[in-house]
């Protein structure tokens, strides 16, 4: 992961220099002036900025008979035409999609088709039938636990149960993939626990076991716990299912800061549409184990294909109030 602008220090160690880096993002996360609200509106005036210079380079292009061809991005995660199938039962049937550094996809879609293995798939946890999946450019079809464990060190899961340890304390759960690397004085470890805990609002839990937190609290947890190994890329399976509103929104408020200020890319499974419409740069819709979408948000709304349509008024759908006594 990109490290953020460090501060000027002495001649260190490595071990101290991973510290400071993390440190470094840690403090860029938790500044008062940098609220997801601020960071929107100067991303839109920037845009404003950026779409007047492209049309302004554009025009003189076309002035000056100038053809100079888009440049090829390379997504950081491609998905391209996987299947997978659990006996006769199909779950992924020939499933595309890609996500660009510091993008967050949303991937949208009833119960049991094909969402959450995607996510395993992309870890390696699963094999694929057929298809082909990169990560940062390395084929992760081809490789063997040991290679699928280096990607592992640069994209990471927050599991719906948030998987933590149950044997040990919220701070020891955190602290394991820091100790894991290794290279860090146990000060720095503690520090960075608790640096941690302070930027997903959990500090009272560090020294709670994980059966005595709420649903929401365990995903928080688990996001700490993710950040810890500083990853490239986080994929969250359902982050807001079962967690009341304002953790959800908390839980959202995260992802975009993470996105914003540290460029980490995200993929976020989710059935609830008001979440991905905050987040998302791209939609996947899967219907029945196929890809019925890919797209920008924008272009999800508009679509008119009957199977997202009708996911849209499902969505939207709501309860008449009771009639008055």
């Amino acid at each position: 992961m990109s490290d953020a602008i460090k501060p000027e220090l002495p001649a260190s160690s490595d071990s101290d220099e991973s510290q400071h880096s993390l440190l470094s993002n840690l403090d860029e996360l938790q500044s008062d002036v940098s609220s997801v609200q601020d960071l929107e509106i100067a991303a839109a005036s920037a845009n404003a900025v950026i779409a007047e210079a492209v049309a302004e380079a554009a025009a003189h292009r076309e002035a000056n008979h100038i053809d100079h061809p888009e440049p090829i991005v390379t997504p950081y995660i491609d998905f391209e035409d996987v299947s997978i199938a659990f006996g006769d039962r199909k779950i992924l049937d020939h499933v595309s999609f890609n996500v660009g550094r510091g993008q967050t996809l949303c991937i949208l879609g009833r119960s049991g088709v094909g969402k959450s293995v995607s996510l395993r798939i992309l870890l390696g946890f699963l094999k694929a039938d057929s298809g082909y999946i990169r990560v940062d450019g390395q084929d992760i079809m081809a490789m063997d636990e040991r290679g699928l464990q280096e990607v592992r060190k640069h994209v990471t899961m927050v599991f719906q149960n948030g998987a933590l340890f149950d044997s040990l304390t919220v701070g020891e759960n955190i602290a394991f993939p820091l100790r894991e690397k290794g290279g860090l004085v146990e000060d720095q470890v503690q520090q960075l626990v608790s640096r941690l805990l302070e930027l997903v609002d959990q500090s009272e839990t560090v020294d709670r076991l994980p059966s005595s937190l709420s649903m929401g609290q365990k995903r928080c947890i688990a996001i700490a716990r993710a950040l810890a190994a500083q990853p490239e890329a986080i994929l969250y399976d359902e982050p807001t299912t079962m967690v009341d509103p304002i953790m959800g929104r908390n839980i959202g408020d995260l992802i975009q800061r993470l996105k914003h200020q540290l460029g980490i890319t995200s993929i976020v499974v989710t059935h609830d549409m008001r979440f991905a419409m905050r987040l998302a740069d791209l939609v996947l819709f899967l219907e029945s184990g196929t890809a019925r979408f890919f797209g920008t948000i924008r272009e999800f709304l508009d679509c008119t294909d009957p199977h997202v349509q009708q996911f849209l008024a499902l969505d939207t759908y709501a309860l008449p109030l009771p009639a008055a006594s």
